[in-house]
């Protein structure tokens, strides 16, 4: 189909992709609130173990995967937008709730089903954005959206921080989740599941996009066989995909959580001087996302755009350990880390839709992203254990570095169609 993308209005790059970010920023900061209340206080006031903690923190990632891929169907085939609603309210209701929790039980109950109530979110919003955005727009749509993620990690450390030395470890679950609420203001006014429900587009704008939409699918059903989940779980590439990003999610998890470790051994700076300093990778992933993502849908090619930040990643991660002892260099590295550590996600996710129809997609991404956060327990969990084992950080980082090389190769082994036109 000719690409008539610069006559076209553009008005859906302003109203979809702000509240979508919105909503993730504040899913984010809800998740991750309960590091900077057992920092000031919680442990203490509930009588809990740092072990307890730990788990009532984890546990959010169990309670994440179930609703994955029913989310994901449910947002293909019903309404994305209703979904997502009904998920702020209830995560929203959820983190307040926990600001009242009198215990180590009523906490990680409170918390599972925190995980829960977010778990289907992620990937019915890429059923919105991939409603909305036609595959030549879909990698900066998709990159633009993950920025929520840099954005949300700059922004809940000092705004956290900030309630608790006010107001106490409490305040800081009620405050986030009172905001979390709040955004069914903007959710529902703002955001359509298709651009036929939509009142604010224009017929030009509606009409690109129905066509080319309709033309995607068409190439996809020109296969005999019949769209269905069972096919789907037998597709070799859906496996694939899995591995691809549980290996990086591995390393992402792995390098977050361990971030502020490393730079204080690194540098030997106090709290305040690492909370400063783990800001600039995140910074620079805002620079690596508007980057890839553009690079890819300028180019078409979805698997080198997937696989050059994660190799890109795995060679920063590597070099910042393997010469730490020039802090300053090694820094800069961990940095660069930053650049890439996202990158490849955005891009990612635009790849199920070029291999399973509309009808499967939405739970193959649920399925994919329930599989793939697992490497949210491995990274972690393995920098620990190795860390005990050797008595050096630099052994998980090779463990994690290992793990994204392996997604590098698997990536390269996904399909030509993924590599874009001839």
């Amino acid at each position: 189909m000719t690409n008539t993308r610069g006559a076209v209005p553009a008005a859906r790059w302003w109203r979809i992709i702000p509240p979508a970010i919105l909503v993730y920023i504040f899913s984010f900061m809800d998740r991750t609130n309960i590091g900077f209340a057992m920092a000031g206080g919680m442990n203490e006031a509930l009588h809990i173990t740092p072990w307890l903690s730990g788990l009532a923190a984890g546990i959010f990632f169990i309670g994440y995967v179930l609703l994955q891929m029913p989310g994901g169907h449910l947002a293909e085939h019903r309404s994305a937008k209703n979904f997502i609603g009904l998920s702020i309210l209830a995560w929203g209701g959820l983190s307040i709730l926990c600001g009242f929790v009198q215990d180590s039980t009523q906490l990680i109950v409170v918390r599972f089903l925190i995980g829960v109530a977010e778990g289907g979110v992620w990937p019915a919003i890429f059923v919105i954005l991939t409603h909305w955005f036609p595959n030549e727009e879909r990698g900066r749509a998709n990159s633009y959206f993950v920025m929520n993620i840099a954005i949300a990690s700059i922004l809940t450390g000092p705004l956290s921080g900030w309630i608790i030395s006010q107001w106490g470890w409490r305040s800081v679950f009620i405050a986030e989740g009172v905001l979390s609420l709040l955004l069914i203001l903007i959710w529902y006014p703002l955001i359509s599941d298709t651009p036929d429900q939509a009142k604010w587009i224009s017929r030009e704008e509606r009409d690109y996009l129905n066509a080319t939409l309709a033309d995607e699918q068409r190439q996809l059903q020109t296969r005999s066989v019949k769209p269905s989940y069972g096919v789907m779980l037998r597709d070799g590439n859906l496996w694939k995909l899995v591995l691809v990003y549980f290996c990086y999610q591995t390393g992402i998890y792995g390098f977050s959580l361990w971030l502020p470790t490393l730079l204080q051994n690194l540098t030997k700076s106090g709290m305040t001087e690492v909370g400063l300093l783990s800001m600039f990778p995140y910074i620079a992933m805002l620079v690596g996302l508007y980057y890839f993502g553009r690079r890819s849908d300028t180019s078409g090619n979805r698997r080198r755009y997937v696989a050059q930040p994660i190799i890109g990643f795995a060679v920063c991660f590597l070099l910042s350990t393997l010469l730490k002892e020039n802090v300053w260099v090694s820094f800069a590295l961990l940095v660069a880390c930053g650049i890439f550590m996202q990158s490849a996600s955005p891009i990612f996710w635009t790849i199920p839709p070029m291999l399973f129809p509309a009808e499967v997609a939405g739970g193959a991404r649920g399925f994919i992203n329930a599989l793939g956060n697992l490497g949210g327990f491995l990274g972690p969990f393995a920098v620990g254990w190795l860390h005990s084992a050797f008595n050096s950080y630099a052994a998980g980082i090779y463990f994690l570095v290992a793990m994204l090389l392996i997604g590098f190769l698997l990536t390269l082994s996904l399909p030509k169609k993924t590599a874009g036109p001839a």
